[in-house]
């Protein structure tokens, strides 16, 4: 048997909480202003009331942000680079992008880091900052941003010229840990540039500010400590922390403040502090040496390094934070040897991971795709009652803030380490997305996956009815319920890869998800008929109209994804409860319920309007209040969601379950006008399988055809959210003298809704394209390789339906790898990107992408749900199915 690898064991005895690994990490916000959480204005308009103008003066309520940031898992602690260029007119604290009101396609980050390394425990990370030599184009960004419409690309910071000759700086954070509680940190600086700069170098301790919203809170203090030969040393002292050195290698200038807001600029009834949070641009741009504390102590500190660089010069800067004095001698061989052994260590756990027979371009995309989930992870705080009452020591909370946003959320107190979809563009978790990031976590980290999973259906996140929050923008909008689908998938990757059964981890997941799915049924139904709505669903702008609004046209839409999410939910139900019901059989009851319940709605997907016969796919249903009937004929993935609602169940499986088959056996007998419906109870399929499915052999044949369409969903990079056919046969719906139009649109959105910074209208998505092939593997477990279909439609080519999913699969995975002539789709025409050796090799991971030519869009760090791709490249390498 081969050992553990060492971070194995890490892993293993955090899980376990007899040593806390976790406890430091990348938990650090990139963005904590223009949040929902920082908001107190009277109608919610978050974006305007803590602009980044704001940000370098006001102290935040709810968290903290920062440039390759780490913080204790409570956020009490944050350590993070701060830069100056000597041009800029604020130090470089945080990162720049535009809020959603100014870009062209919403908010949008204009700034290049990357996430290039991480251990599930965050025993090793490194992390890469590019900062530009000649002052950062602040207001060009703004204003030529502004002035672009939906139709134009968006101007991002190397249009603006300002990486011209090289001239920037290379930043590299790298972090290892010699103990849970002794992190050491290795800053490197490079001069890309042509000629010498200077760069100063700020790495900043400071306290999440958690005083200044009462009158009784104590407040923590750093202070200049004992030095050594070479070093300078700050001692930190929190009353639940408790004590904390920082060493900070050579002599650099140590310059205190206050982390709290500057009055001068912001004033309201508190008094004025004479050492406020922008204290560091004051003293560093304005020279004014009267602006940070004499005596050094404060909530904030600041170690000053001045690094004058020749061109392709590189210095290093090391700092070691620990819970304990270290005065003879923090750094040196004993700090090398450790970084070393980290990095050692972390190649070691990768590479029982990822397997060796991916080529090496594949195995970095796939480390660097769980290098930026585990980077990925935020301490999130958010107490929807306080926020809303406001503050004892603050000004009074405007009073149309009682019945606003989040209101009917006063249970929700979240204070936790969470998933984020990515934390400048999406610095909040997203409950469907947060689903998916667990698929990918499992692969590397099990009980983190496990504990996120969890952490959603406690009583402090899921409402009183049932209902998981969905996000802090409207916490009751309504996301697809794929937290079933998750969990399952969790406890059989972990079941493969180590042999763990977590039945207790299953158990209590599921009856926390019979309360939402009964949620969902009393709320989303709404004639009672098994045809469900559910709102946008996470498919933001793919309908005709927004499907969360009001309508224009009053009614209701009926929505084939809505119903075929809770028929895929009702499966993931039934294979849990069939699981659990091998060691309890009360759970085989359950089991019969949820078979039902998908035997009901499967008949009305397919008896009830939903199903096309003449152009063979589903559409949405529009009611109107007349009572008259409208399909809504847009061939998005609305129409093939309903493939994800398949599941098959061995024969050896019901035999083991006697009161369950006996049920089934019944039900199919007395019921067969719903049983017919199903695709195959009878006769069994390959390896002597049942199968549950909304579509039948005849309209799965149909709906695959036009999938596979090369000239409708099938793209060379996956499948399309819109078909290709609506560019130039857009479907219009003209009612009430109004026309509601849908067009192809491969890239951004040209519409504003959901703010525009999402398209669902052509680009390719990473879950649903996940979400299809699955499926398909699963209609080949029952199919087998007799059943064949064209790939691509219209070519001759026939191939299993598992053949079409591995197909697929290679598409979505060569969005990211080199091709033939080394170039990478999702970089698109960035020729930085695509021919630098500085650039080229560091991979982000994107929101979405172009539907025809893979180019990365939207939020450029989504590693969240695109992380997905690693588990492809895995499944493509053979090491996972």
């Amino acid at each position: 048997m081969i050992p553990p690898s060492a971070e194995q064991v890490r892993i293993e005895q955090a899980a376990r909480r007899e040593v806390h690994w976790r406890r430091w990490g990348p938990y650090l916000s990139e963005r904590q202003w223009g949040t929902v959480r920082e908001d107190y204005s009277p109608h919610g308009t978050a974006w305007d009331y803590l602009p980044h103008d704001h940000a370098r003066s006001r102290a935040y309520r709810w968290g903290e942000d920062g440039i390759g940031g780490i913080c204790d898992n409570h956020q009490r602690l944050c350590l993070a680079v701060t830069l100056w260029n000597g041009r800029d007119p604020i130090l470089k604290e945080r990162l720049f992008g535009l809020a959603g009101p100014e870009g062209n396609h919403g908010e949008d980050v204009k700034e290049y880091y990357f996430y290039l390394d991480s251990t599930p425990t965050h025993s090793y990370m490194r992390f890469l900052y590019k900062y530009p030599q000649a002052a950062y184009p602040y207001a060009e960004l703004v204003e030529e941003n502004r002035r672009r419409g939906r139709s134009q690309p968006e101007f991002e910071l190397l249009d603006t010229g300002v990486f011209a000759d090289d001239r920037y700086f290379d930043v590299g954070v790298e972090y290892a840990k010699a103990t849970p509680d002794d992190v050491l940190v290795r800053l490197t600086v490079v001069n890309r540039g042509p000629e010498e700069a200077t760069l100063h170098l700020l790495p900043t301790l400071w306290y999440r500010n958690t005083w200044s919203w009462t009158h009784v809170a104590r407040r923590p203090r750093l202070r200049a400590g004992a030095g050594g030969g070479g070093f300078a040393t700050i001692e930190a002292e929190h009353e639940t922390l408790g004590r904390r050195w920082l060493h900070a290698a050579g002599a650099p200038e140590l310059l205190f403040t206050e982390n709290e807001t500057n009055l001068a600029r912001f004033p309201t009834r508190n008094v004025e502090r004479p050492y406020v949070k922008d204290a560091f641009h004051e003293y560093l741009i304005h020279g004014r040496r009267e602006a940070v504390n004499p005596q050094r102590v404060g909530t904030k500190i600041a170690a000053h390094y001045t690094l004058a660089l020749a061109a392709g010069g590189k210095a290093t800067v090391d700092l070691r934070l620990r819970d304990g004095p270290q005065t003879d001698g923090p750094f040196g061989g004993e700090f090398d040897r450790v970084l070393e052994r980290r990095i050692a260590e972390a190649d070691e756990f990768y590479a029982g991971v990822i397997p060796a027979t991916l080529d090496p371009d594949a195995r970095s995309v796939c480390r660097q795709a769980f290098a930026g989930l585990l980077w990925s992870k935020q301490f999130y705080c958010y107490d929807v009652q306080t926020w809303l009452r406001g503050d004892p020591a603050e000004p009074t909370s405007p009073v149309e803030r009682a019945h606003g946003r989040n209101s009917d959320w006063t249970h929700l107190y979240n204070e936790d380490v969470l998933s984020m979809p990515d934390k400048w563009e999406y610095p909040w978790y997203a409950a469907w997305d947060l689903a998916f990031h667990c698929v990918a976590l499992a692969l590397v980290d099990p009980d983190f996956a496990k504990r996120q999973l969890k952490l959603l259906l406690r009583e402090w996140y899921m409402h009183p009815n049932g209902q998981i929050p969905a996000y802090e923008w409207a916490l009751g909008d309504v996301n697809p319920p794929v937290h079933a689908w998750a969990s399952w998938r969790v406890y059989k990757i972990e079941q493969r890869l180590n042999g763990r059964h977590d039945a207790v981890f299953l158990e209590k997941i599921f009856h926390k998800l019979l309360l939402n799915f009964t949620w969902w049924v009393n709320r989303k139904d709404l004639n009672g008929n098994n045809i469900f709505q559910g709102g946008f669903l996470g498919l933001d702008n793919i309908g005709v109209f927004d499907r969360s609004a009001e309508l224009p046209t009053g009614g209701f839409i009926e929505q084939s994804d809505g119903t075929s999410w809770m028929g895929m939910y009702c499966l993931n139900l039934l294979e849990i409860a069939m699981e659990l019901g091998r060691l309890n059989p009360s759970y085989e009851d359950v089991a019969s319920k949820f078979f039902e319940h998908f035997m009901y709605i499967a008949h009305a997907m397919n008896t009830l309007g939903l199903w096309d016969e003449e152009d063979g796919f589903f559409y949405d249903v529009l009611r109107l209040p007349n009572g008259s009937v409208q399909p809504l004929r847009v061939r998005s993935m609305v129409g093939l969601i309903p493939l994800f609602a398949v599941g098959t169940v061995g024969e050896e499986d019901l035999e083991k379950l006697p009161r369950f088959r006996a049920r089934l056996l019944w039900f199919m007998r007395n019921r067969p006008d719903l049983s017919e419906t199903v695709a195959k109870m009878n006769p069994l399929g390959a390896r002597r399988r049942r199968m549950l499915s909304i579509l039948n052999a005849e309209r799965l044949r149909r709906v695959l055809k036009v999938m596979l369409d090369e000239t409708e969903f099938l793209s060379p990079y996956g499948i399309r959210a819109l078909s290709h056919y609506h560019r130039n046969h857009p479907y219009v719906l003209a009612l009430d003298g109004a026309e509601h139009r849908v067009q192809y649109e491969p890239a951004e959105s040209m519409t504003g809704i959901f703010g525009g910074n999402s398209n669902w209208r052509g680009p390719i998505w990473f879950p649903l394209n996940f979400l299809i092939i699955e499926s398909l593997q699963k209609y080949h477990y029952y199919y087998g390789d007799d059943f064949r279909v064209e790939f691509p439609t219209g070519s001759g080519s026939m191939l299993t339906l598992w053949e079409v999913a591995r197909e697929i699969s290679k598409r979505l995975e060569s969005i990211f790898l080199r091709d033939a002539q080394g170039r990478r789709p999702v970089y698109g025409g960035s020729e930085k990107f695509q021919s630098d050796p500085h650039w080229r090799d560091h991979v982000l991971f994107y929101e979405y992408f172009h539907g025809d030519n893979g180019a990365g869009i939207g939020a450029s760090h989504q590693t969240g749900w695109t992380a997905l791709v690693a588990k492809l490249l895995l499944q493509t390498a053979g090491h996972l199915r």
